[in-house]
């Protein structure tokens, strides 16, 4: 049930005026009621003592009837009972009753406290009269010895009817400040509670979307500071709602405009935010909080988001969907514990890189053959003509060898680009790789006057990789570095860390300037023209180590410093 602040301020104040009410009724009435009770007993104390001059001389003279009569003369004038007990309890003189009637009153509290501190005063109910009392009692003493005890005592009727009277009144009165404060609890309750009811319908209009909301109140009070504040807020909101409107507009424009498909993964795999680009590719429009899977039916899609949501690392790979090719790249947002997805179209891409593909392929196999038939000629010419001849055949053939090897060079370039040519699998020992490997270059080392180290660490696994493949990279690697390599050695290591297997070419050649190792990988791609043609080198040998290593999930590295050497570093997964 809601419980509105005036019905909980209002009826708090109601129990407090009341519970403070009760409290004042009841103290009120005790400390009139003992207030009376003092001064009635302090009136009988007055008159015991005028009493005692009249006393004193009948009790010496021990003349008990004409102390009765004293004492009863006396009690009627000042309506008033009085009793003269002696030290033993005995009654000697009583204005209402007959004293030999009267029992002992030796153990009555009022005398034992007179008795004892001089002055004793005590309200009960009396077995006498039966009716309450109040009893004054007052020692008569002579030479400092009590020789009897004079009672005072009134009927306690009279401060009962007064109590109950005054009680009325009292109730009367409280009741009238009760009312009158709780009306001006109420009407001070709703001139607090009105602007609050305000201020809070502006704030359920506000937050219903109506900024043009205003709340005005008068005074110049905390709550009418506060509605300024709430003005001023409202201002503030509604300015900076616009401007965000503006912003989502164009974040929308540009979202919806985007060629790329973009969609959001949630941590359950939903998809909550898509453009009009992903749903073309997902050939679906109704796709918002479906699952990924359900919409994009691809196994390689499906293992690019598992393996992301898995590592928490960003990845991307290239898929075939409806006939087309995008690169789909998969980012992984830790705060959000969600995976954008971006799918871009790199099917013109795929199709130019198909048709150099095969021109090159084409173009290599229809070389082949008349390089072969000139290199033929070449040779014959070379045995059989002049001198003249052999020198000029000497220049065609060695031209015709490099036109040779870079038609081969480019055919094998091609088939490892081709897509869907597979590796052949096998277990590789690399020590025994690299045994035949140098045994191809033991004649050229020894030619130089090289150096030649092979460091193999104990207890080098065995991986899996092509066999061929990784020979002619290999090679590649070992001949650059015999040829660049005029003096001084050269280092094949071989060892393991963590979980990669490390194939180190180290040698002391020629090295290779730093701005040209971001493109020694390219195809083509010489440093020193004029030394490659020279050394009979095509510009494809480290385009085809580097796409050997890539085709076996491997990384390469290079490291080098002009007259000092080169170094090739290459991780492959073990």
């Amino acid at each position: 049930m809601k419980h509105s602040i005036f019905s909980k301020i209002f009826g708090s104040y109601v129990l407090i005026v009341f519970l403070l009410s009760a409290l004042i009724l009841f103290f009120s009435f005790r400390v009139f009621k003992n207030f009376y009770i003092s001064s009635i007993t302090d009136e009988l104390k007055l008159l015991g003592n005028a009493l005692e001059p009249e006393v004193t001389p009948l009790l010496e003279e021990k003349r008990f009837q004409a102390l009765d009569a004293l004492v009863k003369d006396s009690g009627s004038k000042i309506k008033t009972r009085i009793t003269v007990i002696d030290p033993q309890g005995a009654v000697l003189a009583d204005s209402q009753s007959d004293p030999k009637l009267m029992e002992n009153h030796r153990n009555r509290p009022e005398i034992i406290q007179a008795l004892t501190n001089g002055v004793g005063s005590f309200s009960r109910y009396s077995t006498t009269i039966k009716q309450d009392m109040l009893y004054v009692a007052l020692p008569v003493r002579k030479d400092e010895k009590t020789i009897a005890i004079v009672r005072l005592s009134v009927l306690l009727k009279d401060l009962h009817n007064l109590l109950s009277i005054l009680q009325k009144e009292i109730f009367k009165s409280a009741l009238i400040i009760m009312l009158i404060c709780l009306i001006g609890a109420f009407i001070f309750l709703k001139s607090l509670t009105r602007p609050i009811k305000k201020l809070n319908s502006g704030l359920q209009k506000v937050a219903s979307g109506d900024f043009e909301t205003k709340v005005f109140l008068k005074g110049k009070d905390e709550v009418k500071q506060l509605a300024d504040s709430f003005n001023l807020m409202t201002d503030q909101i509604k300015s900076l709602f616009a401007e965000l409107s503006f912003q989502k507009e164009n974040l929308n424009s540009i979202f919806t405009s985007i060629k790329e498909g973009f969609a959001v993964l949630d941590e359950k795999g939903r998809i909550i935010l898509s453009n009009e680009s992903f749903k073309k590719i997902a050939q679906n429009k109704l796709i918002d909080e479906k699952l990924y899977w359900e919409v994009i039916r691809d196994l390689k899609f499906g293992e690019l988001v598992k393996t992301v949501r898995e590592n928490k690392r960003n990845l991307s790979e290239e898929l075939e969907l409806n006939g087309k090719f995008y690169l789909c790249s998969a980012t992984f947002l830790t705060l959000r514990d969600q995976i954008v997805i971006v799918f871009s179209d790199i099917t013109e891409t795929k199709n130019m890189e198909k048709i150099k593909r095969d021109f090159v392929v084409n173009v290599s196999h229809e070389l082949r053959t008349p390089l072969t038939a000139i290199k033929g000629f070449a040779e014959t010419l070379e045995e059989e003509g002049d001198e003249n001849a052999k020198t000029y055949a000497e220049v065609i053939k060695r031209n015709t060898d490099r036109l040779i090897n870079i038609v081969q060079d480019l055919l094998l370039l091609s088939e490892l680009e081709e897509k869907g040519s597979k590796l052949e699998s096998e277990d590789v020992n690399l020590k025994h790789l690299a045994d035949n490997v140098i045994r191809i270059f033991k004649s050229r080392l020894t030619e130089k006057g090289l150096d030649f180290q092979l460091n193999v660490e104990n207890g080098l696994p065995v991986i899996k990789g092509d066999l061929f493949r990784l020979e002619q990279m290999l090679i590649n690697l070992l001949d650059n570095a015999v040829k660049y390599t005029e003096k001084g050695k050269i280092v094949l290591a071989l060892k393991q860390k963590n979980k990669t297997v490390e194939i180190i070419v180290e040698d002391t050649g020629i090295g290779i300037p730093q701005e040209h190792l971001k493109r020694i990988f390219e195809r083509f791609y010489v440093v020193d023209k004029s030394r490659s043609k020279k050394l009979g080198g095509t510009g494809l040998g480290l385009s085809i180590v580097k796409h050997i290593v890539l085709s076996h999930k491997g990384t390469i590295v290079v490291e080098s410093s002009l007259a000092k050497g080169t170094t090739f570093t290459i991780m492959l997964p073990c």
